[in-house]
């Protein structure tokens, strides 16, 4: 009953589509968490949720399972918990690990995806997700930088080749062209410049140069929009589907 506007969308065989199909979401903080809650109301049936952090007071600004009350928790525990109460026949597999080489072939190799969800803020355990996916033929969509940014209405979907005015998808491209991958990964990203202002320098601790200010909003529209993507291939030539045709615009 909980589907039925989902069906009433779609259709049938759309809403069965979803419930047989298997999604791996690397990253569950400001963007993933989105994109994972997305999928489960659409009534995608399995998600693997991988990430090793636990919330922290600095996410309660921008991500979805962090509250004062959570702090401290795991964040693929607390995520599982809100998608079992959304969706009870789900199949989770949360995994609370830190992305890296061997845990992406681990993961690619062992299970059946029908997408890839990439939300990790990092740029060597990212572009070793997309490459390894890319070269197993998974479907993929990756969120590119949603911090510095304000204004909505410059997210877009798009080919990695096609990306503009932002510095990740421009360090993430340079990375797979030495790897030989040019396009068909498919990005969500902000042509929007980044306020200067709001990046700091870090101690360089799990890969990370730098943090950037975010507000509330962004990560949760580039999650949205990374589910959307993902929601509109699972279904495409079903009734009601555009076959993602509106890729590639501003939304």
């Amino acid at each position: 009953m909980w589907r039925e506007r989902t069906r009433l969308m779609f259709g049938n065989e759309a809403v069965e589509r979803l419930a047989a199909a298997h999604v791996l979401v690397v990253g569950v903080g400001g963007v993933g968490a989105y994109a994972a809650e997305m999928l489960a109301r659409a009534g995608v049936g399995e998600l693997t949720l991988v990430d090793g952090d636990m919330v922290s007071l600095s996410n309660i600004n921008r991500q979805l399972i962090a509250m004062h009350s959570t702090v401290g928790r795991r964040k693929v525990d607390l995520l599982a918990e809100r998608l079992t109460d959304i969706n009870p026949g789900i199949r989770l597999h949360p995994l609370c690990e830190y992305i890296h080489d061997d845990i992406t072939a681990r993961l690619l190799d062992t299970a059946h995806y029908d997408f890839v969800a990439d939300a990790i803020d990092t740029l060597s355990p990212k572009v070793y997700l997309l490459h390894s996916a890319y070269m197993r033929r998974i479907p993929t969509v990756s969120s590119m930088g949603s911090g510095g940014k304000l204004d909505p209405t410059q997210v877009r979907i798009a080919d990695i080749a096609a990306t503009e005015g932002c510095r990740l998808a421009r360090a993430v491209r340079k990375r797979l062209h030495r790897l030989g991958v040019v396009s068909g990964i498919t990005a969500v990203y902000s042509a929007e410049p980044v306020a200067s202002e709001s990046i700091i320098e870090t101690d360089g601790e799990r890969n990370k140069r730098s943090n950037t200010g975010t507000v509330s909003y962004m990560p949760a529209v580039f999650g949205c929009c990374m589910a959307s993507h993902i929601i509109r291939q699972l279904t495409s030539n079903t009734r009601n589907n555009d076959n993602g045709k509106r890729d590639n615009e501003m939304l």
